[in-house]
């Protein structure tokens, strides 16, 4: 399992030019399942999504979690997180789990990080997404199990 999380002021994703879902302050987590990830894997991520410290305190410290600001959590899964471009020119992506095993491990991630306090939306599985940000900081971290 891999994770990107950007900090950010603001997202949102957009499906055919509609908005389907968007947050205020909080993370923008990009979430690949690959073959084997099991949800035990995805309730750590979740409840270690909820807790990193990487919100800057009074003192300008990344001291404070998403529950320490209030934060909220937007979860668009990414299988492409699992390209191999090792060889050639065009990624494999033999690495991610199908849809088929992915989809229900990203929604339980969705519903471990809401369970954990963190109001949390997400992007439209399978579906072509785009993806606004305003990412501060800029602060990116990779999460991986």
């Amino acid at each position: 399992m891999r994770l990107v999380i950007q900090r950010v002021s603001s997202a949102r994703v957009l499906v055919e030019g509609a908005v389907h879902s968007e947050i205020g302050k909080g993370v923008l987590v990009l979430l690949g399942i690959g073959h084997g990830d099991q949800p035990d894997q995805a309730n750590y991520l979740a409840v270690k999504t909820a807790q990193l410290r990487i919100f800057e305190d009074s003192g300008g410290k990344t001291n404070l979690s998403l529950l320490d600001v209030a934060g909220e959590a937007l979860v668009v899964s990414q299988f492409t997180l699992y390209a191999d471009t090792r060889k050639g020119r065009r990624p494999s992506f033999i690495q991610a789990a199908p849809p088929d095993a992915a989809e229900p491990i990203v929604a339980y991630f969705a519903d471990r990080l809401a369970e954990a306090g963190v109001p949390t939306q997400g992007g439209l599985f399978g579906a072509h997404m785009q993806i606004e940000l305003v990412n501060d900081g800029p602060m990116t971290i990779i999460l991986e199990r």
